[in-house]
């Protein structure tokens, strides 16, 4: 059974590019969405934001006077029944009805102005669609030659409201419509030379930062950055293969000190965006595009199914591995106290030599014999202490073989 609450909400966006490899450089550094593939099909790259997929590539040759551009899926609740209104009400099938591994179906269509889109029917609970964050598409645009007329047959497929209009002077009047009571896009009425298409935005935090880095990864700013009624801050860019696209900040997340710009030379005063989402489906396979120029489109959303190609839902995006914390460097244990060091004893200086000089020639025959007979006593002495030692020396024996054990023999023979 396919989920309906999934129908009139913008699931999933794939870019149809020459080059695949080169687009997703350029997202990364200008969006900061990763290269995911998808798990069924390794060639379908996908772009993941935090929380998941968004979208994705698929390898696209630009019909002739077209350009590279971005094909939103919108979500329905009976794909049968939604190509058939589209047929009725002048549109045309690009693309017909599709089946996913998983059961979900998915086919591309174009509306009576030639703007191509896809549908997607999730044949899944397609779980809870929360506004979307950093990343995600926030809002849907389309500029088309006739907005009313786009609105009767969008509205008649999707349960799409008219909820708000605005005067644009000379640009005309710019229309919201949205779903349940939530704001989730705008149409208003294409410039002489510009092309029909769905414009996508892409939540950003601050648009000022956001032109810069499209600028500095090769894209191109065409409109804005921009002030729009409501406070809400928009910019419109392309990408370097062609491809169209616009950034979106909301009014409270706007930094402080963003110069404000005035909007009434805005080709496209995006209104602000209260809400939209679009949550992780499958992936819709490639889809040929229209003859028509390329268009580019808004988007308001939360998870993304991975439309395209392979036949299975593409899984959502793995959230990016959280770097581990740096472990402090636990506290050195104070090693076991060592024994401090014992100083090595200052050496003594060894007692001075007795002179060995004999008495000055000079000294009287008293003194010369005075120290003769000093001579004379230390030898006797020394004589005596060696017949001690050799007693001893038979009857104890000692590894140091020292003078102390050899001076206590003698004394326990007396």
């Amino acid at each position: 059974m396919a989920d309906q609450s999934v129908r009139g909400h913008f699931v999933w966006h794939e870019l149809k590019t020459p080059d695949a490899s080169a687009a997703h450089a350029f997202y990364e550094k200008a969006i900061g969405w990763k290269t995911q593939p998808w798990e069924e099909d390794p060639s379908y790259l996908m772009f993941a934001a935090r929380r998941g997929p968004i979208g994705a590539t698929s390898v696209h040759a630009p019909h002739p006077g077209s350009a590279p551009y971005w094909l939103p899926y919108i979500g329905t609740g009976d794909i049968e029944k939604t190509v058939k209104q589209a047929r009725d009400k002048g549109g045309s099938v690009v693309k017909d009805i599709d089946s996913l591994a998983s059961g979900s179906r998915y086919a591309v269509l174009a509306d009576p102005a030639g703007v191509a889109f896809g549908v997607y029917e999730s044949a899944e609970d397609y779980g809870t669609i929360t506004p979307p964050q950093a990343g995600e598409h926030s809002w849907h645009e389309l500029m088309t030659g006739d907005h009313q007329a786009a609105f009767d047959f969008y509205s008649s497929l999707f349960g799409w409201q008219k909820m708000d209009e605005h005067d644009m002077g000379e640009h005309g009047t710019y229309m919201i419509w949205g779903l349940n009571g939530r704001q989730m896009g705008g149409m208003f009425k294409s410039t002489q030379g510009a092309p029909n298409a769905w414009v996508g935005y892409v939540h950003v935090k601050d648009v000022h930062q956001t032109a810069r880095k499209v600028k500095s990864a090769g894209g191109q700013v065409i409109n804005g950055p921009m002030e729009v009624p409501g406070g809400d801050w928009v910019v419109q860019v392309v990408d370097p293969q062609g491809a169209m696209f616009a950034a979106h900040a909301r009014k409270a997340e706007a930094p402080k000190k963003q110069k404000k710009v005035k909007a009434a030379a805005a080709e496209t005063p995006a209104p602000v965006v209260e809400d939209q989402d679009a949550p992780v489906a499958e992936d819709a396979p490639p889809v040929e595009a229209p003859a028509k120029e390329a268009p580019a489109k808004k988007a308001p959303r939360k998870k993304a199914p991975a439309p395209e190609a392979p036949a299975k839902e593409a899984p959502p995006a793995e959230a990016p591995a959280e770097e581990a914390p740096v472990k402090e460097a636990p506290a050195k244990k104070a090693p076991a106290k060592k024994a401090p060091a014992k100083k090595a004893p200052a050496k003594k200086s060894p007692p001075a030599k007795k002179s060995s000089k004999k008495p000055a020639k000079k000294a009287g025959k008293k003194a010369q014999k005075k120290s003769n007979k000093q001579k004379k006593a230390p030898a006797s002495k020394s004589a005596g202490a060696k017949k001690s030692a050799k007693k001893g020396s038979k009857k104890v024996k000692t590894r140091s073989g020292g003078p102390k054990k050899a001076a206590k023999s003698p004394r326990k023979k007396k």
